[in-house]
């Protein structure tokens, strides 16, 4: 193992240069809107702002999943928020969501417009808006989705900003912080399987939110499109999460939701807006 120059932290650590990598020019140690920049407003009740990185995914998928079961209320405008720009940190942004991360939704089908951030918390609020829609009522089958979908928020950070960073954007290839979030992905990736060898869906017989918030992510993950670490990370061994994965990716809903916001990749499958349900028919196909 080749060991990195040696670093000793100092006694106070002060921001005085970038960190490197492939988002360094956007990262900073304080919160807070740096310019002025309203956001814009459709005409449907419910505003997403997003992008469709796999927390964006998660929310698009649930939308048009609503509309899917006949929930007309769930109609909405995508906003694309370009966080490789930084319009996460305009002050309209900032309003809806202080953390300045999207997904981000601002439901205007109240007297006082309601805003909801974080992608969990988000698709809690609309299945419960929704008389319960993808979210079991019954108190065993309920606390088995929510145990999963908190699951995913406490997870994902190890794959995206721990794997995916050091192996995909750092600087710097750094062997021991590699090896660190490999084992640990592996070890995700193995809890996921092993549920899926007992049930059809994470949460049991039903798809659920649980689902829809561990798709993007480990879907994606195990069918070599994150990182570009499919073969690192022997993705084929998960035959459990390969099948759940396929199966998911069949539903005309998901399929619709992972295009919108989306602004890479086969052109047939991005939807940089979307309005209204009709926007899906002027995506060009593929040449």
């Amino acid at each position: 193992m080749t060991n990195p120059t040696p670093y000793t932290p100092p006694k106070v650590w002060v921001w005085n240069k970038d960190s490197g990598g492939r988002f360094a020019r956007i990262n900073r140690p304080t919160a807070g809107a740096t310019h002025d920049k309203d956001l814009p407003v459709g005409r449907h009740p419910l505003q997403l702002y997003s992008r469709a990185t796999p927390n964006g995914v998660k929310v698009t998928v649930m939308l048009e999943e609503l509309l899917a079961q006949g929930h007309a209320g769930a109609e909405y405008d995508a906003w694309l928020i370009d966080i490789s720009e930084g319009d996460q940190f305009g002050s309209g942004f900032v309003a809806v969501n202080p953390n300045s991360k999207i997904p981000a939704l601002l439901d205007r089908s109240t007297s006082e417009p309601i805003r909801v951030f974080e992608s969990g918390a988000i698709l809690m609020y609309l299945a419960e808006k929704f008389g319960g829609a993808f979210l079991p009522a019954e108190p065993r089958a309920r606390a088995e989705c929510l145990s999963w979908l908190f699951w995913q928020m406490g997870a994902a950070p190890y794959l995206g900003g721990g794997f995916g960073h050091f192996y995909a954007y750092a600087p710097t290839k750094i062997e021991y912080a590699i090896d660190r979030f490999a084992m640990e992905v592996k070890r995700q990736l193995d809890v996921l399987d092993r549920r899926l060898a007992q049930s059809e869906y994470i949460a049991g017989a039903d798809y659920t939110i649980a689902d829809m918030a561990i798709w993007p992510w480990y879907g994606a993950l195990v069918k070599g499109l994150l990182y570009g670490a499919g073969e690192f990370l022997s993705v084929d061994e998960y035959t459990n999460v390969q099948r759940w994965t396929d199966a998911i990716a069949r539903r005309p809903a998901v399929r619709r939701g992972r295009m919108v916001n989306r602004t890479w990749g086969d052109p047939a499958s991005q939807l940089p807006e979307r309005h209204e349900a009709s926007d899906f028919d002027k995506v060009k196909p593929a040449a």
